[in-house]
């Protein structure tokens, strides 16, 4: 069965026979990878793979003379895994020989990174409980295959499987490190954040309570004030939205509806509690007349005729006033 239409189930799984033997075509199992470590090789043959005329045939690389020798590659859905590792080693083999950044090696290195997608797949398979559409994950374990392959040596002695995997996962899991938090805080104190949890739930059952700061801290070896920080960098991860509504009473308003505002009338009481003892200090005429001006909204004519003095005498008297009230404050200040 093709690599495109299942995942391997385990890195025993994608090993291959040599393919210079005879091939007979046979219906493979349901295991994505066909053949398992426990059949025989004299009882079940290999599938062979069938000769191609995409562009997947490596004979149709414009005839270059390095490129001579190498098996033909059938359509890559097609390619069993065991035939793609196989494939693999010939194709590392002869990528070695060939200088960066020509066509060959560029057709050689991408042919790679195709028959081995399915490494990709089983990675990316971990994490399929994750909110990240499995496709993204997908990608970002491809850049772990590309820089597998480009790490990758035959001397060493390694399956290819076995190297690549390790860097695989890494990237994958880099990418949800560096992703998926809300707020971007230091590796460190989200290394933090797992520590605390995992200490958090043993401490819970021993004590059958949520633990204190100071007992996390005898757990892991911390300080408080580590335990904190660390406690303080977890609620970076996710964030709520503010018009999201509470989960228990969804009759509650949002949560933008119960955040306070800023109130532009707190601004003034610092000058009203500075303006107090000097009013006190006025005459009483004057602190009168700053009342019907200003408290019950009279106009001028409507403060002389309730003083008995003329509009004009009372103008004056409130632009001394206002002048000495301010002086007050800029003194003050």
């Amino acid at each position: 069965m093709g690599i495109g239409s299942h995942m391997p189930r385990t890195m025993e799984e994608t090993m291959s026979p040599r393919l210079d033997g005879p091939r007979t075509h046979i219906a493979t199992s349901a295991c994505p990878q066909g053949l398992t470590e426990s059949d025989s090789p004299a009882a079940v043959a290999v599938p062979a793979p069938r000769r191609s005329t995409s562009s997947n045939n490596i004979g149709s690389a414009k005839g270059s003379g390095d490129l001579e020798g190498l098996p033909e590659i059938p359509p890559y859905d097609e390619v069993g895994a065991l035939d793609a590792r196989a494939l693999s080693k010939t194709l590392f083999a002869r990528l070695e020989s060939l200088e960066e950044g020509t066509h060959e090696y560029a057709y050689v290195r991408n042919t790679l990174v195709e028959l081995n997608l399915a490494l990709v797949k089983f990675a990316a398979s971990r994490f399929r409980s994750r909110s990240e559409p499995m496709e993204d994950i997908i990608q970002v374990g491809t850049i772990g295959l590309i820089k597998a392959i480009d790490r990758f040596e035959l001397s060493r002695g390694v399956e290819f499987p076995t190297f690549a995997m390790p860097t695989i996962i890494g990237e994958i899991k880099r990418f949800f490190r560096d992703t998926t938090w809300s707020v971007r805080v230091p590796r460190r104190l989200q290394e933090l954040r797992l520590d605390l949890a995992k200490a958090g739930d043993e401490l819970a059952q021993q004590l059958d309570r949520a633990p204190t700061v100071g007992e996390l801290a005898d757990r892991l070896g911390l300080t408080d004030h580590e335990v904190v920080e660390g406690m303080a960098a977890s609620n970076a991860y996710t964030a709520s939205s503010l018009d999201a509504k509470a989960e228990e009473d969804e009759t509650e308003s949002a949560l933008a509806d119960r955040i306070g505002y800023e109130d532009h009338g707190l601004e003034g009481i610092e000058y009203v509690e500075s303006l107090k003892p000097l009013i006190a200090a006025l005459p009483g005429r004057d602190r009168k007349i700053l009342s019907l001006r200003f408290v019950a909204n009279m106009t001028q004519s409507e403060i002389g005729d309730e003083l008995g003095i003329s509009q004009m005498h009372v103008s004056r008297l409130l632009s001394r006033t206002l002048v000495k009230l301010r002086k007050g404050l800029t003194l003050e200040e």
